[in-house]
């Protein structure tokens, strides 16, 4: 009867701490809950920036021309502008975007969670300023970003990672549209 009694305490105790812990992001911290990326209520047209500003003298180009030749943009600072596919669900820490509905997406990140985006942003228009770059995500990240967040890759190694060309966003515009 005692050790029943002990392992109800444990069971208790275990699962009282897991709900304590929440969503788990990709570091696999407590997901980030703020004012950042809390759900937004806005209006067709209407704007909200996150990150730094966007610069008026950076060169514009399309994510389809990038995926064309992306050894061309490494490193170089450029803006991007489309629709969002698909954010992350938990923090809003990334987003896809493509430069039209239904256009080949790039998974754009905010540097290491310096901002995030609200998590009902999928659907809206987007102008984006940073870095394409071109990383390899090793099968666990990629896992992680399918089951818990949704995205979506196009080829998957065979070992399990993905060799994705991303863009790394210093700054975002987001526009209402509906």
């Amino acid at each position: 009867m005692r050790s029943i009694l002990l392992c109800a305490v444990f069971v208790l105790a275990f699962t009282a701490f897991g709900f304590a812990q929440g969503e788990m992001n990709s570091k696999g911290e407590p997901a980030a809950l703020n004012e950042q990326n809390k759900p937004v209520d806005l209006k067709a047209g209407e704007k909200i920036t996150r990150g730094a500003a966007l610069a008026s003298n950076v060169k514009k180009t399309k994510v389809e021309k990038v995926f064309a030749t992306p050894e061309k943009f490494a490193g170089k600072t450029v803006q991007v502008e489309g629709v969002i596919v698909r954010s992350c669900k938990k923090e809003g820490c990334w987003m896809e975007m493509a430069d039209k509905e239904g256009g080949k997406s790039v998974r754009v990140t905010f540097g290491d969670h310096a901002f995030y985006i609200p998590l009902n942003a999928a659907g809206m228009k987007v102008k984006a300023q940073g870095v394409f770059k071109t990383n390899i995500l090793p099968k666990e990240k990629v896992e992680h970003l399918i089951k818990d967040d949704g995205a979506k890759f196009d080829k998957i190694n065979a070992d399990g990672t993905v060799t994705e060309v991303a863009f790394d966003a210093t700054g975002v515009e987001l526009i209402k549209t509906k």
